[in-house]
């Protein structure tokens, strides 16, 4: 008989992910994959090739006399209302009407018998328009006069000015920090099969099924009871496809139902690249006052971002911003400002960090900015203004910090990298060496957990357990790839004490779990977790009762161990006392529920306690620049990064590997490009440079903070693993910094704008060398 550590698939233990094997032999289902059904037709979208205008018409003689071409939809098509906003302000069209706002801009869709003859087609419309100014970035933006596409945040505490008025030292700065493309596996794609009545059945990629129905019923026009859509899995996210599948899904319903067929949509990249949101782009002002030995007193800051066209999740990625602008650092007088600017360029979106990698990078910079003017180590800086100390544990947005960890964190990754000697050995290497320079950082990041839309931090889950007992888990979170099943299943599997192959994970739908929240703000596995175990313990309290009133027993005597049920002296397999107590018309379903304790947040006051809690982690970077070509190399890279009581840690310790290069990417490679016309130019894989395998560090140490528990109560206390980790790659852009101030003696910080590309490596190093 197997004892209660043997049941496989248990919380807190290593499992590969559920779907690994399928994976890598290609048999792993994603919507692309579901047969379609005799007679589907396809849908291409046509676009706009200029960046701003008046739309005064389009002509679709030659696109309807294509052979094969069913029809067109436009925005006279749409029976409900033309508005996919997300956030409900009724700001962004599926079809525009009157004007064209960004280059790339869908302006309708073209349905066909197949693909090809509806992307082909697409390019035959003859567009007319009246060409309008545009504006591509936040700064050219507030020169034009362009507004707000959503509310500004302001977060302050203290007396901010009079402190810098007052300053013996004082820094002003600008950085302007760059964008990314999501650069998902699996495109956009959305299948949808219309029903009787208002029915239609929407499978799609996407991380938000409950958001993708809500939209689809309401460009129909019908109740979100006639719309079912299906997940089963993604082939990747990053929070692209939170919001930027509406339009994909829309379109395939409208069209669904117009022809009473099935309609497939599936952009090629480079429109799936050109008519989709990515990470805000910012260019951030700041001004800092410190003390001598480097602690700061004041902070004013101010975050100017690319947002778009429309608002989109605009507004809640320019307040995380402000929530991360503080990273690790109490500032004791702070004032930040967000401007989400509205810009002629497709509507940005969610991406892993949602904004909080902007602050964060703002955080770093000013600690850069105060090492330099102090001559002292970077490292101590931010060690001397960590939160932490009594008095100084109160964010900007008067969340206090209660379950800092940081300087055991970072005092054990700086002892077990043995930064301080490296550090030395690398300045004493840069003495001697002309043209190759090297550079080392060890940054940390603080991570709020919680969407900071508060009612978005809820969750539903549904399980059954047949009468053979097999068990069925379903709930509202998506799988892209991270894990999430994998772990909500060992939830349930230790909550029963059966083995994990017992449980069938099936697609998430929102016919059996309703009203779910988007899995993003790395909350999938928290919310979703705790609904399963919710579930599951319904179900249990039954089967205790039952137990205890057929065998006469205390509900105390009555324990799931090892696949068995032990009912006082008895003991029988879960299977038999299953079929018991269905046989005894027990109930084996139930519907599990959670919502996230404690949190609140006033948006207009600025106050409140928008996160549960906070994840931690540290990076240790080195590189190795050359000062003749400006490229460079990732040495090594020590991670030690804080989970919580990890609920599997391997699965966690890739979440961590991924994040970081993902993150390292947006600071060095990953650049996106609009020429003067607004054309989006890095727009397919040819042109947009993500990480390679040859661009990992050539020593990579990855470790889990296996002593840390989360204090409060959440999954078995375990803590958020899919973003925090990705500002860890800010500590490339930092060990690049210290390469590049090598080359002036470390007197000045370089400023290194992100991306750091080899051309801005190179730059920077001519810049400095040049003021001596």
């Amino acid at each position: 008989m197997k004892d209660a550590v043997s049941i496989t698939g248990a919380a807190h233990m290593d499992r590969i992910h559920d779907s690994a094997a399928k994976h890598v032999t290609g048999t792993a289902d994603y919507t692309d994959d579901i047969a379609m059904p005799e007679g589907t037709l396809h849908a291409y979208l046509g676009v706009s090739d200029v960046a701003h205008a008046k739309l005064l018409g389009i002509d679709y003689t030659d696109v309807l006399a294509t052979p094969g071409v069913v029809g067109v939809l436009t925005a006279d098509d749409v029976p409900g209302v033309n508005d996919i906003s997300p956030t409900g302000l009724n700001d962004e069209p599926v079809f525009p009407t009157e004007s064209i706002q960004f280059h790339g801009q869908p302006l309708f869709a073209v349905i066909a018998e197949t693909r090809d003859i509806a992307r082909r087609a697409a390019e035959l419309a003859r567009i007319d328009y009246e060409i309008q100014p545009h504006a591509l970035d936040p700064i050219a933006a507030q020169e034009a006069g362009y507004g707000y596409v959503t509310a500004p945040l302001k977060l302050e505490r203290g007396d901010v000015d009079p402190v810098l008025d007052a300053a013996t030292n004082r820094i002003k700065g600008r950085m302007a920090v760059g964008g990314q493309d999501h650069m998902y596996l699996e495109g956009h794609i959305a299948f949808a099969i219309p029903g009787e009545d208002d029915d239609v059945i929407v499978h799609c990629s996407t991380q938000h099924p409950s958001e993708a129905q809500h939209m689809v019923a309401h460009v129909l026009g019908v109740p979100s009871n006639a719309v079912v859509v299906n997940v089963r899995r993604m082939g990747g996210g990053f929070g692209g496809k939170e919001s930027q599948m509406n339009l994909f899904c829309a379109v395939a319903a409208m069209a669904a139902k117009k022809w009473n067929r099935a309609v497939k949509i599936r952009p090629d990249r480079d429109q799936d690249m050109t008519a989709t949101g990515k990470r805000h782009d910012f260019v951030i002002e700041y001004d800092v006052a410190f003390d001598d030995a480097g602690r700061i007193q004041a902070v004013d800051s101010s975050f100017a971002a690319r947002c778009g066209f429309s608002a989109d999740l605009s507004g809640p990625v320019t307040d995380r911003a402000l929530f991360h602008a503080d990273n690790a650092y109490f500032y004791p007088n702070v004032r930040l400002n967000s401007h989400p600017m509205k810009t002629n360029t497709v509507s940005n979106t969610a991406f892993r960090g949602f904004g909080g990698p902007q602050g964060v990078i703002a955080a770093e910079r000013m600690i850069e900015e105060i090492a330099y003017a102090t001559g002292q180590d970077p490292l101590d800086i931010r060690k001397a203004n960590f939160y932490g100390e009594e008095g100084r544990n109160l964010t900007p947005y008067h969340q206090e910090v209660e379950d800092n960890i940081l300087d055991r964190l970072v005092g054990e990754l700086e002892e077990t990298s043995e930064y301080r000697q490296r550090r030395k050995d690398i300045i004493a290497f840069n003495e001697t060496s002309p043209v190759l320079k090297k550079g080392i950082a060890l940054t940390p990041v603080k991570f709020g957990i919680s969407f900071t839309a508060t009612w978005y931090n809820q969750a539903g889950a549904l399980v059954h357990v047949y009468n053979d007992g097999s068990i069925h888990l379903n709930h509202g979170g998506t799988e892209m790839g991270q894990g999430l099943n994998t772990k909500v299943a060992q939830v349930v599997a230790e909550a029963l004490q059966v083995d994990f192959e017992r449980i069938k994970i099936t697609k998430t739908t929102t016919e059996k779990v309703p009203n779910t929240s988007a899995t993003a703000a790395s909350s999938g596995t928290d919310l979703n977790g705790m609904a399963a175990l919710n579930a599951v313990e319904q179900i249990k309290a039954r089967l205790i009762e039952f137990a205890a009133t057929t065998w006469d027993v205390a509900p105390e005597e009555v324990s799931f161990r090892a696949n068995q049920v032990h009912i006082g002296k008895e003991a029988f397999s879960f299977d038999a006392f299953i079929k018991q107590a269905y046989l005894a018309r027990v109930q084996l379903s139930a519907a599990g529920f959670y919502k996230t304790p404690k949190i609140h947040w006033n948006r207009a006051k600025g106050q409140g306690r928008p996160f549960y809690y906070y994840a931690y982690g540290a990076a240790c970077s080195e590189v190795t620049i050359d000062t003749l070509t400006g490229e460079y190399r990732l040495e090594r890279t020590d991670i030690l990064h804080d989970v919580g009581r990890s609920l599997n840690p391997i699965l966690d310790k890739g979440q961590v590997e991924g994040a970081f290069i993902q993150g390292m990417g947006w600071l060095t490679t990953e650049e996106l490009w609009w020429d003067d016309a607004g054309r989006l130019r890095t727009h397919a894989p040819s042109t947009y440079k993500i990480p390679l395998a040859s661009d990992r560090p050539r020593v990579f140490n990855v470790n889990l903070a296996d002593w840390s528990e989360n204090r409060e109560l959440s999954i078995k206390r375990s803590k958020a693993v899919g973003e925090p980790p990705f500002m860890l790659g800010i500590s490339v852009l930092e060990a690049l910094s210290m390469a590049v101030a090598s080359v002036a003696d470390y007197r000045k910080c370089p400023r290194l704008d992100a991306p750091a590309t080899p051309e801005r490596i190179l730059m920077a190093v001519a810049r400095l060398r040049a003021e001596g």
